[in-house]
C-alpha cells in the first residue's frame, strides 16, 4: 500500500485556503498511487494558539461544511486522508483532533491528541482514547506531536494489531524528533512510521517540513525534503 506524509505552509486562520492546499496534495499523491494521506498538526488552521483561543469559529467539527473539499478529494481520487484540526467538543473546551477520513470522504475515526503540550494545556482537552482506523485491512494508530515522546502509545498500538503509525506534528527546525523518537518508535515496535510536518512560520517555531515515512526497522523510506510544500511517498509492504 502506498502512504503519504504531505507538508505545506499553511495561512494562519484561514480555514478555506488550506483545506484547499490540502486537497491538491490529496489529488498529487494519488496521482502517485498513494491510498493514505496525513497533513500536519492543526493543519487546517495553521498551529496558532491564540488565534484559535480568541475565534471559536476556528474549531470545526467532523461533519464541517468547511471540510467538504477534503472529503471530495477522497472521494475523487479513493484516496484516505489524516486531517488535523481544532476539533469542537461537547464541553467548554476543544481538543487537537486528527480527523481519518475514508476513500468516499467518511469520517473513519476521530483521535483527540491524550498529551497536549505547553500553552496547548491552557486552551484544549486531552483526549482519553488511542486512535484507530482501518484501510483496506490495515489497521493504523494515530498520534499527534508531543504524543509520539511517551513510547507506550506505539507499544500499545504495537499490541492491538496495527501496523502503521500516523503522527500529525509540528515540529520547529531543530527538533530531535526526526532522529530519536520517530525513527525509535518504528524500530522499537515493528511500525511503519508517518510524519507529517508543515512548513513555514508558526508559534512554534519556524517549522522546516522534513515529513517522512520509516520502515519497521527504523530506516528513512522517503522525505519530502526541506522547506517546501511537498509529499514524502512510500510503498508499506504488509
Amino acid at each position: 500500500m502506498k502512504t503519504a506524509a504531505g507538508q505545506f505552509t499553511p495561512v494562519p486562520g484561514d480555514i478555506e485556503a488550506n483545506v484547499r492546499s490540502m486537497s491538491a496534495l490529496i489529488h498529487a499523491a494519488s496521482a502517485q498511487g498513494a491510498r493514505l494521506v496525513v497533513f500536519p498538526e492543526l493543519a487546517v488552521t495553521g498551529y496558532e494558539l491564540k488565534l484559535i483561543a480568541d475565534d471559536p469559529e476556528l474549531c470545526v467539527a467532523p461533519d464541517d461544511p468547511r471540510l467538504q473539499p477534503v472529503r471530495e478529494a477522497c472521494r475523487a481520487t479513493s484516496t484516505a486522508a489524516v486531517v488535523n484540526c481544532a476539533a469542537r467538543t461537547p464541553g467548554e473546551r476543544p481538543t487537537i483532533a486528527s480527523l481519518a477520513l475514508g476513500t468516499n470522504g467518511e469520517l473513519l475515526a476521530r483521535y483527540d491528541k491524550l498529551h497536549p503540550y505547553g500553552n496547548e494545556l491552557d486552551l484544549f482537552e486531552a483526549g482519553t482514547e488511542d486512535g484507530r482506523f482501518t484501510l483496506d485491512g490495515v489497521r493504523f494508530a494515530m498520534a499527534i506531536c508531543y504524543d509520539n515522546r511517551f513510547p507506550e502509545l506505539a507499544e500499545r498500538a504495537r499490541a492491538d494489531n496495527c501496523r502503521a503509525y500516523v503522527a500529525s506534528s509540528a515540529l520547529e527546525v531543530g527538533n530531535d524528533s526526526f532522529e530519536s523518537v520517530y525513527p525509535v518508535r518504528a524500530r522499537d515496535n515493528g511500525l511503519y512510521v508517518l510524519l507529517a510536518n508543515p512548513v513555514g512560520r508558526s508559534e512554534v517555531g519556524e517549522c522546516g517540513g522534513g515529513s517522512a515515512i520509516w520502515g519497521p526497522d527504523g530506516s528513512l523510506l522517503a522525505t519530502a525534503g526541506a522547506g517546501s510544500p511537498g509529499l514524502a511517498v512510500a510503498d508499506l509492504r504488509f
